[in-house]
């Protein structure tokens, strides 16, 4: 019995196949970008579907496949034709409508705050909150909105394409999207002041659910059994989650989930918005099992990237130096060197805060460097540069953390692009003592999530009973010896008001 997992990531689109003890067999991938038509950023999602039907077909013939499950990138939502066309095309989230589409939004739907507060999502910039997106869709586009039958998130939009049958999954209606009433259990308020209702599928359903078996068209284009079933489909940071609740069923843990977006996720076992928390990067995911996740974010491989590529292109960094920790204590014990957020303003767990480097008195505005203004003589310190980002990048992630719940005796598991950072894994051990921290992950996690839903559909069984087929990598970190640390971080915090 073999699982055919459909991972769409933002840029690389992948197929895995895994046999019945979820090992992988086999694999396609490819990446595909965004693309401009007509003003909007768009997906390819002509080119995208004629890839992933090809490779279905050549995989079913080559080594066969009974069940098809389904991941994706979260912020995207289709609105498709009762024929089963796309009456818009796919929008890529990092499209930016402008400040009076967001404005105007806010005005008739409810302030940024009580939506965070009764949706438990929160406002994010471009089209992240899908919610924004049909709002984008109805006011834009009236022809095209008022030929739309289903509005479908992206899993299910893929489902569809394989089944025809319109759905709707709780993973992807609960994230961050303004459109989710955890207390119902279904979509809320806002969906129906959009007049939406009766364009989302419902009820919202579990991602681990059977939805049907593959349309006789699919089944003749593809090679693929007319019996091959295929599930409603799974948010793709929820899909990686779903291997610790299944292992850690008996700790309190946080996973830190890292990379473009670093996202840290702790089961729970109700919303709880705290006031304090109004206005930052914290929402609720709901899992696999539908239970609430609260979850905080930052971009901060985004944040390392663009830094780094500056050291690389204006003052000659080449590879990544090895810094000791007696660096980390003399910036530290200084306390007049910082890397500010963010990169993107309005996003992180500071949004307020401008982009900014800090040298003793001298400030530089991240966007005037960018335009090619001046850089901070710490540029030419490569190491120490390095070590100030590694600082910034800590506290930041710190503070997402205990947002969600970081404290004593509390695991968190790192995976992603940030586990291959000692220094960063060190830095945030040092500044949490009481709590453990674990390097974590497995490979192709996301798609390893879907591959142990498919595997538990077809059994027939709850997929935490399938904990015995594998193990998570995890190694203890062992904190960096700064001194000064608690007090660089004080201070960094000090400097986020400008």
């Amino acid at each position: 019995m073999n699982v055919a997992v459909i991972d769409v990531g933002k840029t690389n689109k992948k197929i895995h196949i895994y046999d019945e003890s979820l090992s992988l067999i086999d694999s396609r991938s490819r990446s595909f970008d965004s693309v401009e038509r007509e003003g909007l950023l768009v997906f390819p999602s002509e080119a995208i579907e004629e890839w992933l039907f090809d490779n279905l077909g050549d995989l079913a013939s080559r080594v066969g496949f009974d069940l098809v499950a389904i991941t994706t990138h979260g912020a995207t939502i289709t609105a498709v034709r009762e024929d089963g066309t796309l009456a818009l095309p796919i929008i890529d989230y990092t499209y930016e409508p402008g400040d009076e589409f967001h404005e105007e939004f806010y005005r008739l739907y409810g302030a940024p705050d009580d939506l965070q507060q009764s949706t438990a999502s929160l406002p994010l910039p471009g089209l992240l909150n899908v919610a924004q997106t049909i709002h984008f869709f109805k006011t834009r586009y009236p022809v095209e909105w008022s030929e739309t039958a289903h509005l479908l998130l992206y899993p299910q939009y893929l489902a569809y394409k394989l089944t025809g049958i319109p759905s709707s999954d709780v993973t992807y209606a609960a994230c961050h999207g303004f459109l989710y009433d955890f207390a119902s259990q279904g979509f809320c308020h806002v969906a129906r002041q959009l007049d939406a209702l009766d364009r989302l599928p419902q009820p919202v359903r579990l991602p681990g659910e059977i939805l049907g078996v593959v349309d006789p068209e699919v089944a003749g284009r593809t090679g693929m059994l007319p019996t091959t079933r295929v599930l409603v489909g799974v948010h793709d940071s929820n899909s990686s989650l779903l291997p610790y609740l299944i292992k850690k069923t008996d700790e309190d843990f946080i996973v830190n989930s890292s990379g473009t977006w670093c996202v840290a996720m702790h089961p729970e076992s109700s919303v709880d918005i705290q006031e304090d928390e109004i206005g930052k990067a914290v929402f609720y995911n709901a899992s696999v099992f539908g239970e609430p996740v609260k979850t905080s974010i930052l971009m901060g491989g985004q944040e390392f990237d663009t830094h780094v590529t500056l050291l690389k292109e204006r003052a000659g960094l080449g590879t990544l130096p090895e810094i000791p920790a007696s660096l980390y204590e003399d910036v530290a014990s200084q306390a007049s060197e910082f890397i500010l957020p963010a990169i993107v303003q309005g996003t992180g767990q500071f949004p307020d805060s401008k982009a900014r480097i800090i040298s003793g008195d001298l400030v530089y505005p991240f966007d005037a460097i960018q335009a090619g203004g001046e850089l901070p003589s710490l540029a030419s310190d490569h190491a120490r540069y390095i070590a100030v980002l590694n600082l910034s990048l800590a506290i930041q992630t710190v503070t997402a953390l205990s947002r969600v719940g970081l404290g004593p005796g509390v695991t968190v598991y790192t995976e992603g692009g940030f586990r291959n950072n000692p220094d960063y894994n060190a830095l945030i051990a040092a500044l949490v003592p009481e709590a453990i921290f674990r390097l974590s992950g497995m490979a192709e996690a996301t798609s390893y999530g879907a591959a142990l839903l498919g595997l538990a559909a077809a059994r027939e069984i709850d997929p935490r009973e399938l904990g015995g087929l594998f193990e998570l990598e995890q190694e203890r970190v062992s904190p960096m010896q700064v001194p000064s640390l608690a007090s660089y971080a004080a201070e960094f915090h000090r400097q986020l008001t400008p």
